[in-house]
């Protein structure tokens, strides 16, 4: 999701933070369904709901006023990428959080802001301050903190999570690429429309009947993600980024939250030193970027 400046005459911060937090439950309480949801069906079957139900959603909000025009982009292969790029998070996430705890599991994926400064000398060329790159570094050790040797999580299982911010990191620099020339609505759609149709090729491999329960629950998954999607896009029309970014790390707090209620997992010392180090290294990184 690309990020604009706020509208003008719309600067109603306060509105935003809440718009924000309330986002990122709704981003917790989605990975909590994927984490339920995978343990009783294909990870493949779950992803494939998601994408289908944001599809939709999204085409029965946008293509009643805007007609297909809005799927019209001038970058189609930078936007093909940045979806693939969407999807494979969503996959290796989904399937993380069958091994990983939620929250452990989140803050790994929060590595993302972290690796976009490291990656963007090398793709788009720009220049990394020394103080920057100790956050790279920072972030990097937040993670060894939580896999420690010995500790629960020291297993291959956590490459998955790891691999999930790598492509969100992609992801989120082919959506800076693809900001000057499309909008976030054409963006949004073309990824979930692609991505839906991906699954749908692959899904009848892995089809399972789900339960009416289950299936209803399936369906919250979807609507859940959409939703969220939508309060930040309204979130970042009423204030600026550098003020919201901060805010985004609430999801770790209800991932924290949200998995011990419904999985009853009790986070090591270790790991919330871990989850801590990770957290300051994104809010600097945005810092030194908002600077910049």
């Amino acid at each position: 999701m690309s990020i604009s400046t706020p509208l003008s005459g719309a600067n109603q911060p306060l509105r935003g933070i809440l718009l924000v937090v309330l986002a990122t439950f709704l981003f917790a309480g989605h990975d909590a369904l994927s984490k339920f949801l995978g343990g009783l069906y294909p990870v493949v079957m779950v992803v494939w709901v998601r994408y289908l139900v944001h599809t939709l959603l999204m085409a029965g909000i946008f293509l009643p006023s805007a007609g297909l025009r809005v799927l019209r982009t001038k970058r189609p292969l930078l936007q093909l990428l940045r979806a693939l790029s969407l999807l494979s998070t969503s996959l290796l996430f989904t399937a993380g959080l069958q091994y990983i705890p939620l929250a452990e599991a989140t803050a790994v994926n929060f590595l993302a802001p972290v690796l976009v400064t490291a990656l963007s000398v090398p793709l788009l060329k720009e220049k990394v301050s020394l103080g920057q790159w100790l956050v790279v570094v920072m972030g990097f050790i937040g993670v060894l903190v939580i896999v420690h040797p010995g500790g629960e999580l020291y297993t291959p299982a956590v490459l998955l999570p790891f691999c999930s911010a790598l492509g969100f990191c992609f992801y989120q620099i082919l959506t800076r690429l693809v900001a000057s020339h499309d909008s976030p609505t054409t963006s949004n759609f073309f990824a979930g429309l692609c991505n839906t149709l991906v699954m749908s090729a692959l899904v009848p491999f892995f089809w399972q009947v789900p339960s009416l329960g289950h299936g209803l629950l399936m369906l919250a998954l979807g609507a859940a993600g959409m939703t969220a999607h939508l309060l930040l896009t309204q979130a970042f029309r009423l204030a600026a980024p550098a003020l919201l970014a901060p805010f985004g790390y609430c999801q770790i707090v209800f991932a924290g939250l949200l998995g011990f209620l419904i999985f009853s997992h009790v986070p090591e010392t270790s790991t919330l030193v871990g989850i801590a180090i990770i957290c300051l290294s994104g809010l600097g990184a945005a810092w030194m970027q908002r600077r910049a």
